[in-house]
């Protein structure tokens, strides 16, 4: 099967009420769990590279990571650029196969940041690759983003329209409260509940449905949205970490969104978690172990736990990989 793009990933999902779970790669580990994980569950799902997994494994290990993933399963896959920097970088991965790519001006102002997406938008049409966009910007650290909270700025819900408008992009990730990282809030920013843990403060869903309302069944996109799950960060410390006060999005208002407008969530730390969890855990068990092969196959599997948990109870994507090939091929 073929890579394909995300406009028809992102009707499906818009039409069924979930959303489409963007995972970042890094290594064929992580390829193979998640892309397992999607096709035992039948769901379509984005694979997508950020400027820091392009210089660790280099563009044609990726590349050919995700064409391996292709041949051993039966599900539409995307190929897509996380966070590009700008027009080059955007531009060498249409060159290089990429079905989909996001140009991030959330740093520029308003009127530059779409100058700056039109010049993508116009190159990837014309190779037939959908863009995303970004308006408001999220704090937090991701590779090479790096937002300090008090950078940090909700999307206007008066300034979509005109964007979405001007630039002629195909989705658009917005800032409603989320956040880059592991870390993504502070614990002064939380509250805790009975058992002492923290709560962090509740997504912007009142500035989701003004976006709503402005681009009726436009498919948005939220980054920074891992959860950080307990049971990783838990195995983690327990086996020689130190994460304490790791705190991510609850997962309940991550499903609330991908039943609106949210057809695309970006998980990339709740991976990092899931990986490290299953090394760590291995290497305490069997410290003498130095088989790569045994310590990354326990990482792996926690990949694909996580993956299969999120389809499922997240993004709500299970059994929808035949209908968006249908209207794949129906587009022809």
């Amino acid at each position: 099967m073929p890579l394909v793009g995300t406009k028809e990933m992102f009707k499906k999902a818009y039409e069924g009420g979930f959303a489409i779970g963007a995972f970042n790669i890094n290594n064929m580990e992580i390829v193979q769990g998640i892309t397992e994980a999607a096709a035992e569950l039948n769901s379509p799902v984005i694979l997508q590279a950020s400027a820091g997994a392009r210089k660790y494994a280099k563009g044609p290990y990726l590349r050919h990571l995700v064409e391996a993933a292709l041949e051993v399963n039966d599900i539409p896959i995307a190929l897509h650029l996380d966070h590009g920097p700008d027009f080059e970088t955007c531009k060498a991965c249409i060159d290089d196969g990429f079905t989909s790519v996001m140009f991030d001006g959330s740093k520029y102002e308003f009127k530059e940041n779409i100058k700056r997406t039109q010049e993508v938008v116009a190159y990837a049409h014309e190779h037939g690759v959908v863009v995303e966009a970004e308006l408001g910007k999220l704090a937090g650290i991701e590779d090479d983003v790096k937002v300090a909270a008090h950078e940090a700025a909700y999307t206007q819900p008066e300034e979509v329209e005109e964007f979405v408008s001007e630039t002629g992009v195909d989705s658009l990730a917005i800032a409603i409260g989320t956040s880059h990282g592991a870390f993504k809030f502070k614990p002064e920013q939380c509250t805790r509940n009975a058992d002492g843990v923290l709560v962090p403060p509740e997504l912007r869903f009142d500035i989701l449905a003004e976006i709503e309302k402005k681009i009726p069944e436009f498919p948005i996109v939220l980054h920074g949205a891992s959860s950080v799950i307990p049971k990783y960060v838990k195995i983690i410390n327990e086996n020689g970490g130190k994460l304490a006060d790791a705190v991510g999005i609850p997962e309940d208002q991550l499903r609330k969104a991908a039943k609106s407008a949210v057809c695309k969530i970006n998980i990339d730390s709740d991976l990092r978690l899931a990986m490290t969890a299953g090394i760590r855990e291995h290497f305490f068990a069997h410290p003498e172990h130095f088989d790569p092969r045994q310590y990354c196959a326990d990482g792996r599997a926690y990949i694909k736990e996580l993956v299969e948990h999120k389809i499922k109870e997240v993004l709500g994507s299970a059994n929808s990989a035949a209908g968006v090939m249908e209207l794949v091929n129906a587009n022809k």
